[in-house]
């Protein structure tokens, strides 16, 4: 049997663990167990005559994983035997689902627990509070905005709910973000594909193997290049078949996209294809804005302001005819910023829109016909086995490859038809400006070389 199925069993009002209400600080808490039932119930359950080790074993991995968590002792991630009480955690907490315990997430926590505190965190909790501030400073506006947001929020509860989810969300992360040099259950699961009783290299190792196992097909170092490794065939059909805007991909590359919205949005076919589904759904705004924002951040100093000033026009002035739709206090904060443009201005606004798309539209985009449309169509070249000496007269009579300057001044030309067919530009003073760039760098290049 499974935890989750155990655990559901547990919680059933007939012949599950029986809870009651319980005073916590003058506060009633429902449906409160304690340790001892825990352990009753799975002795039962499991026809063992005593509460022998093994009861005790899968209770503790029950608290150990996040499953049942301790009412007043967090940090202590075990089962005892006596009147502790604990409570069931929500499923949506469960290790299953999966949810990636981001950086960001944690910092919003931490900062909405400081601010109910009043600054008195555990020593442990303000070590990472100050390393988080340090880590997300350029962000971190966006999170104190959140926090407080949350925490308003919070206090329209009552004040047995209260307590009830800041003990749902405090388990949460004591499992996910332990104490520092505290072992931590999720670091060598079930599943998990290293030595549990490594030392504390565990939670890196897994995440390695993780990242290994989801990327080993797509790592020329770790699987064969499809039709065939260009640097040792001489054959450059592979990088043919993969160029930045292909018009039909590879399975592959495909694949690829379905990993995370960032994969997506780096490649660039991959990022079209969204569009065409983000067309289709008439939602391309928070796509277009956050290009835009990114054209920003890593564009020249000089057109700062003016390109600072075009994106407030199109997507957050008073009917903008690209407005987004994010909450006031990023918007406001946001065009505050704007009076005085600088490359991260946008930040906040950007990863309110990231997290949107990665939350909803990337998730329907997976599932849509535009996705699985791409799939039957992309190649699944087949492999060309070259022999030794076949290698070795390729090695010996190889052509030299197309210049970089030339692959830029592709892109640059790729760039303008495809701003020329989403906005009105001038295309002849874009096409003047590219032919003036491309002038300076060939007499660089004549008198560097």
């Amino acid at each position: 049997m499974s935890m989750e199925a155990l655990v559901v069993e547990m919680q059933d009002p007939k012949g599950g663990v029986k809870g009651s209400e319980q005073k916590l600080n003058v506060t009633s808490i429902p449906y409160v167990i304690t340790g001892k039932d825990v352990l009753t119930w799975i002795t039962n359950k499991m026809k063992t005559f005593s509460l022998c080790a093994e009861a005790q074993v899968m209770a503790t991995m029950l608290v150990a994983y996040g499953y049942i968590y301790p009412i007043q002792n967090h940090k202590k991630l075990v089962m005892c035997n006596d009147g502790t009480l604990y409570r069931f955690q929500t499923p949506y907490f469960w290790p299953t689902e999966k949810w990636v315990a981001e950086d960001t997430d944690y910092a919003i926590y931490l900062t909405k627990r400081n601010i109910r505190k009043k600054g008195m965190l555990e020593a442990y909790e303000q070590a990472h509070y100050n390393h988080l501030n340090k880590w997300l400073n350029h962000k971190w506006d966006f999170i104190v905005m959140q926090a407080t947001e949350q925490y308003k929020a919070t206090k329209e509860r009552k004040k047995a709910d209260r307590v009830v989810l800041d003990c749902q969300e405090r388990a949460y992360w004591v499992v996910n973000r332990p104490p520092r040099r505290t072992h931590s259950a999720l670091d060598d699961g079930p599943e998990r594909l290293i030595d549990p009783c490594a030392d504390q290299v565990c939670c890196s190792l897994s995440r390695l193997v993780k990242y290994v196992t989801t990327y080993k097909n797509h790592d020329a170092f770790l699987a064969p290049c499809l039709p065939s490794n260009p640097w040792l065939t001489n054959n450059d059909n592979y990088w043919t078949l993969n160029t930045r805007r292909v018009e039909t991909p590879t399975k592959m590359r495909v694949e690829r996209w379905s990993f995370s919205l960032f994969e997506l949005l780096t490649d660039l076919r991959g990022r079209d294809d969204f569009k065409i589904f983000l067309k289709k759904e008439f939602s391309g705004e928070n796509l277009a804005f956050w290009e835009a924002a990114e054209e920003l951040k890593w564009g020249t100093a000089s057109s700062m302001s003016s390109k600072a000033e075009t994106i407030f026009k199109t997507f957050l002035a008073p009917g903008a005819p690209r407005w987004i739709n994010i909450d006031g206090r990023t918007m406001g904060m946001t065009v505050k910023g704007l009076e005085h443009p600088h490359r991260y201005v946008l930040e906040a606004a950007q990863t309110h829109v990231f997290m949107l798309m990665k939350k909803d539209t990337f998730f329907r985009y997976l599932k849509s016909p535009t996705y699985k449309d791409i799939q039957k169509k992309a190649l699944s070249p087949e492999a060309q086995n070259f022999s030794p000496a076949q290698i070795e007269q390729n090695a010996q009579s190889c052509s030299p490859g197309i210049h970089p300057i030339i692959l830029w001044q592709q892109e640059m030309e790729e760039n303008a038809k495809a701003a020329a067919a989403s906005a009105p530009v001038d295309v002849k003073a874009m096409m003047s400006k590219m032919d003036r760039k491309n002038k300076h760098i060939l007499e660089f290049m004549h008198t560097r070389f």
